[in-house]
């Protein structure tokens, strides 16, 4: 027996135990395996084959297979192999321990586990554990992750240049030809199809015809559900929008460089080490914070405040805009206040009176015939401006609209009677369908959707 069975960690032991009998209870691993031609002349032969062979016997099994040949060693010659899916090339990994264990006896390489120790000696069971506290074991498996680094920047490298790229758009009947990064940021800016940046990939051409494949068995690429034919597929994908990659499936990992970068960790370990890391390295100390004053601009001009308070004062004295009163007069909650605010800001930049929607040459023209004829100080018609269309924002880094809340005498009534909130009347549900500002928006987007 190997000194190497005083390195026997409980935790080796633990993991050893939970591996054996979760294969037993496997209903798989009792079943016989497919028998594949021997390779007559031995190890050197099998390093020019397609097949794995067992590190032990002469059985072998193809590279897809991997599963069924670390149940053959398990039952048939009771080696255990940790964190075999952290091992970057299998089959030459497993050739190197077969060259080994024919020239030293298996007990010089792996701990050995004894199973039921109180038990009787005959029911006893010694099991081999072959891991990277060996380091021969982890040299090995460092050598074997930097080789396949190096190829896959390589390959990497090549595609990044690679001025011969040329495939057709899986959404649309588009070609693109040059390099890949053309398709792939036509792809997401087009048809909001992102798998990832370019110089992230690599085996671009495989991971394009993986995924066109599925599309062409009318396989979702997101919840990989199957669809009786091509536009239910493409409305599915569409309105669930399942227009991305299922991350869970691990047949794309190979596509991805991150991971290849760094030995014995999978990608997402990776990915939660760094997101730990920024975490410890946040401060607890917050007392040199300093918050700058967002400032929120004025609807008829460019004057600014830091609060809402000055930005009204504003308004009433410099241009007869009383917003608080305005607000209280009509009751407006705060949906209506985003709407009006949406509203006179889309007038005032299309130079038009809000009130005699009389049209001027320029901003300076519009406001003094607004304060000259009163119209600035009243609002229109309701139904001019209390419209689902001003939902949307007219300048996206409008301030004022997160500053807005409901008045006191609103949300006194809104405490004293309990009204369900109804965003728009759809008495008509037909013609507020047909007439709808969504249909409109989306119009010209189901219009570039049609190809797929």
């Amino acid at each position: 027996m190997s000194s190497l069975e005083s390195m026997q960690p409980t935790c080796l032991q633990s993991k050893l135990i939970i591996i054996i009998f979760i294969l037993i209870l496997d209903t798989e691993c009792i079943l016989e395996p497919l028998s594949l031609p021997e390779s007559p002349g031995g190890v050197d032969a099998v390093e020019s084959s397609p097949y794995v062979p067992c590190i032990f016997c002469k059985e072998c099994y193809v590279l897809a297979e991997q599963n069924q040949l670390l149940k053959h060693m398990i039952i048939e010659h009771k080696l255990v192999i940790a964190d075999v899916k952290l091992v970057a090339d299998f089959r030459s990994y497993i050739l190197y321990w077969k060259r080994r264990f024919a020239e030293q006896p298996v007990t010089d390489f792996c701990s050995v586990i004894r199973t039921n120790s109180k038990a009787p000696l005959e029911e006893q069971d010694n099991y081999f554990l072959l891991c990277d506290v060996l380091p021969e074991d982890r040299l090995l498996r460092e050598q074997l992750q930097q080789k396949r680094l190096r190829e896959i920047l390589e390959q990497q490298q090549q595609e990044r240049y690679d001025t011969s790229f040329h495939s057709m758009c899986m959404f649309c009947d588009q070609e693109f030809t040059g390099n890949r990064s053309v398709l792939l940021n036509h792809m997401a800016r087009e048809h909001a199809f992102n798998i990832g940046l370019p110089d992230n990939i690599v085996n671009c051409y495989e991971f394009l015809a993986v995924l066109q494949g599925k599309l062409d068995n009318l396989q979702c690429l997101y919840c990989e559900k199957v669809f009786r034919d091509k536009n239910t597929l493409k409305d599915h994908m569409r309105k669930k929008q399942h227009r991305r990659i299922n991350a869970k499936n691990k047949e794309y990992d190979k596509f991805y460089i991150i991971n290849y970068l760094e030995f014995g960790k999978s990608w997402e370990e990776v990915q939660s080490e760094d997101d730990r890391e920024l975490l410890d390295n946040l401060e607890e100390d917050w007392s040199d914070w300093e918050e700058h004053p967002v400032c929120a601009v004025c609807l008829f001009c460019e004057q600014q405040a830091d609060t809402t308070e000055k930005l009204y004062l504003h308004m009433q004295k410099s241009h007869g805009f009383h917003f608080p009163k305005i607000k209280s007069e009509h009751g407006l909650n705060f949906y209506q206040q985003v709407k009006l605010v949406n509203f006179i800001r889309r007038e005032i930049h299309h130079c038009r009176c809000y009130n005699c929607q009389e049209k001027f040459e320029s901003k300076g023209g519009l406001i003094s015939h607004m304060e000259e004829t009163k119209h600035i100080a009243f609002l229109p018609a309701r139904s001019t401006w209390d419209q689902p269309q001003y939902y949307f924002p007219t300048y996206e880094n409008d301030i004022l609209l997160c500053t807005l809340s409901d008045s006191e005498d609103a949300k006194a009534e809104d405490q004293s009677e309990e009204v369900p909130v109804v965003g728009e009347d759809i008495s008509s549900l037909k013609a507020l369908k047909q007439s709808s500002v969504l249909n409109q928006l989306l119009w010209k987007e189901n219009k570039s959707q049609e190809k797929f």
